[in-house]
């Protein structure tokens, strides 16, 4: 299995490092999306003391030319911290913050869906929008052959792995466990985890999460496990499809409610909700994949517990469906939908953005509104 070079590094070496004093100042890691509309960047800075609300934080800037996300010739971009957390690779009082982006006229970078997403947020308040996102990823060595596998074959067929237990059903536990440990440590909204149905793939699930809060921790859980696996040696992918044939794809099923399909005679506003949905299908199936749907199309093929792509369609406890309603659920005639066409590289800012227009600002048409004209 190819590891990384920098994995075998000594940490003990490391650690003496890290165990050294920093007296009152604080290591800050700013992270942000760059170009491509799925990978992080970081870079950190040092703080005088440690802050306690995301308004203490300064402004910083980076080379976007270097991101995908400006020109050389005028290449200054803005970090703006959005959402601040605790850091579990430096620990307290450290801080990881989560940014959005602005290109040099102060205005949204092309890739800053969180900027839209808060507005929209901000309009259906009272409605108390949660949301819960089913963060599938698979493991990979550094040669992009899947962990564990055979390095001239495959593993067995699908069928003893997903939520597998022993060393030929479960591959890169440790990574799993450190990821799931480090979330709790930084204040991520992680509630759980599983293998899931391909061998290295797995899964982390992250709410109730209310409004804009969904974007953030799923991204900044994004990061955490981007950077375990830097420690480790290995790599996350978090493509819809990184494997052809008979194996499962990845996805980011998507768990939405309001105040009042969580209330008795909920159903009512879920079925609703469904009928809206499926007169704007291919809205939603462009805002659920980085590519207008592209990437979803090798993964909703109908197979492998997906819908198609090509149609909508929804049911009680039928994970083939686009929309699934849970079957307590059902007999409680309350609580929320699973919507399982997002993709496993989708950005959630965009995707909880989509469900809010279409359920709660009950928007019609293939285009999503402008409310700022």
């Amino acid at each position: 299995m190819a590891t990384s070079t920098s994995s075998k590094l000594s940490k003990d070496v490391k650690q003496h490092y890290m165990d050294l004093p920093q007296g009152d100042k604080v290591q800050a890691m700013y992270i942000w999306i760059d170009g491509s509309g799925e990978e992080l960047r970081c870079k950190t800075r040092t703080l005088d003391s440690e802050p306690k609300t995301i308004e203490e934080l300064p402004e910083w800037n980076f080379d976007g030319s270097s991101t995908y996300q400006s020109e050389g010739s005028n290449s200054d971009m803005f970090l703006i911290p959005a959402a601040m957390f605790r850091d579990p690779f430096r620990r307290d009082p450290n801080k990881l913050v989560l940014c959005e982006v602005l290109k040099y006229n102060r205005k949204p970078a092309e890739t800053n869906l969180r900027n839209t997403c808060k507005q929209i947020m901000s309009m259906v308040d009272n409605n108390h929008p949660w949301f819960g996102m089913e963060q599938e990823y698979t493991l990979l060595g550094t040669d992009g052959h899947p962990f564990g596998w055979p390095s001239n074959g495959f593993p067995g067929p699908q069928g003893p792995y997903y939520c597998g237990v022993g060393a030929d059903k479960a591959y890169g536990r440790d990574v799993v466990e450190a990821h799931y440990r480090a979330c709790l440590y930084a204040g991520v909204d992680i509630c759980g985890t599983n293998a899931e149905v391909m061998p290295a793939q797995w899964e982390f699930q992250v709410g109730p999460t209310e409004g804009i809060n969904m974007g953030d921790h799923l991204w900044v859980a994004r990061f955490i496990l981007h950077r375990v696996c830097e420690d480790f040696g290995v790599v996350v992918s978090f493509d819809p499809k990184p494997i052809t044939g008979n194996w499962n794809g990845a996805g980011c099923h998507t768990n939405f409610s309001t105040k009042e399909m969580r209330e008795d005679g909920g159903l009512k506003i879920i079925e609703e909700s469904i009928d809206m949905l499926a007169k704007r299908h291919q809205y939603h199936i462009r805002a659920y994949d980085p590519k207008g749907g592209l990437d979803n199309a090798r993964r909703l093929t109908g197979r492998h517990e997906t819908s198609s792509i090509d149609e909508f369609s929804a049911g009680v406890a039928n994970r083939g469906a686009s929309i699934r309603i849970p079957r307590a659920v059902g007999q409680d005639k309350k609580g929320y939908f699973e919507d399982r066409r997002p993709s496993a590289n989708c950005d959630p800012y965009i995707v909880t953005e989509a469900l809010v227009r279409t359920c709660l600002l009950k928007e019609e048409g293939e285009e999503p509104r402008d409310y700022k004209k």
